[in-house]
């Protein structure tokens, strides 16, 4: 559905985004990440249009971005950051005035409006003006603006921006919605709203693509070894020794637990071993006969992989601890 070049835009030396390509795929919900600067917003304003690259082709539903102008701009359903409305004029009024730019034909006037109106709960704000409806139904109605022409492409920049929680879960469900149908571009800073929601992650940084998959994909290349956390009642004698002398083990520690009687161990596998650690584990804690209480593998977070991809750190093993 959109596939992407070679693509460069400098403003005078500087590259605020320098030579990556990527494709996305009808259907999939690609989350773009990136520090401040990194190019995500230059990225996005090119992909629609707004911008032209210095260098690079894009392609959208199979129109060329420079060639196909409009062509692209109706495949595009797009939702800047701003997110600019008019304030004196109430929510209705908005959407009538889209479908007139849009030019929806008059036959399925009234049965889009009754979609994105539904789809984007605005019933209830519709005589309204945009100036006096909350933060959460602005955003609602430049949801319904970008979809209102039924785009095979959504493109959102940063669509949570200044939301309290439960308005940022109102919006995040309904972009899972549409995602469901439409092949989406979503940019944000707030990583657990990627994680949950997103197919598969694009990093920026620095101008440059720096990661591509999905969040377990990006989690299991960033972290080189399988950290098993295990929780069992009591105090069993040589139970570091016991977990220590599994082959690919490569050492245990012992975790501090806010709970009388319960014995915490965090088990570190050796890099490159095969097999499932948390198979291994479970065996000598059934040999052992220790009751037990808790037993999972840990995961760097998508936080830990942000930071090592764009700050080049290391991430310290207990940050990991504390994410579990």
């Amino acid at each position: 559905m959109i596939t992407v070049t070679s693509l460069s835009k400098y403003y005078g030396r500087q590259a605020a985004v320098d030579d990556i390509s990527f494709e996305v795929p009808k259907g999939q919900i690609l989350g773009l990440l990136g520090p401040n600067g990194a190019g995500k917003s230059t990225t996005m304003r090119m992909l629609t249009g707004y911008l032209a690259p210095t260098s690079g082709s894009i392609s959208v539903a199979g129109h060329d971005v420079l060639t196909e102008s409009l062509a692209v701009r109706r495949a595009i359903g797009y939702l800047p950051e701003n997110n600019p409305l008019y304030d004196d004029m109430n929510v209705l009024d908005h959407l009538q005035f889209v479908v007139r730019m849009r030019e929806i034909p008059a036959a399925q006037v009234r049965e889009r409006l009754r979609s994105v109106i539904d789809v984007c709960g605005l019933r209830e704000v519709l005589e309204k003006s945009a100036g006096q409806i909350s933060k959460g139904y602005r955003q609602r109605l430049g949801l319904a603006q970008a979809i209102i022409h039924d785009p095979p492409v959504l493109i959102l920049d940063e669509p949570t921006s200044g939301l309290d929680p439960n308005q940022i879960g109102e919006i995040r469900q309904l972009i899972k919605t549409l995602g469901s149908e439409k092949t989406l571009i979503l940019s944000t800073h707030i990583l657990p709203e990627v994680q949950s929601t997103c197919d598969r992650i694009l990093i920026m940084n620095r101008g440059k693509l720096v990661a591509d998959g999905s969040p377990d994909e990006l989690a299991a290349r960033a972290g080189s070894e399988e950290i098993v956390r295990v929780l069992f009642k009591g105090q069993p004698a040589a139970g570091l020794e016991k977990l220590q002398a599994i082959p690919a083990v490569a050492r245990v520690e012992e975790l501090a637990v806010d709970e009388p009687g319960v014995t915490g161990m965090l088990v570190i596998g050796r890099e490159g071993e095969a097999g499932d650690l948390r198979e291994l584990v479970y065996e000598v804690v059934r040999d052992e006969g220790w009751p037990l209480l808790e037993l999972y593998r840990q995961r760097l977070s998508l936080e830990d992989v942000f930071k090592q991809l764009t700050l080049g750190e290391n991430v310290d093993e207990d940050d990991v601890r504390r994410v579990a």
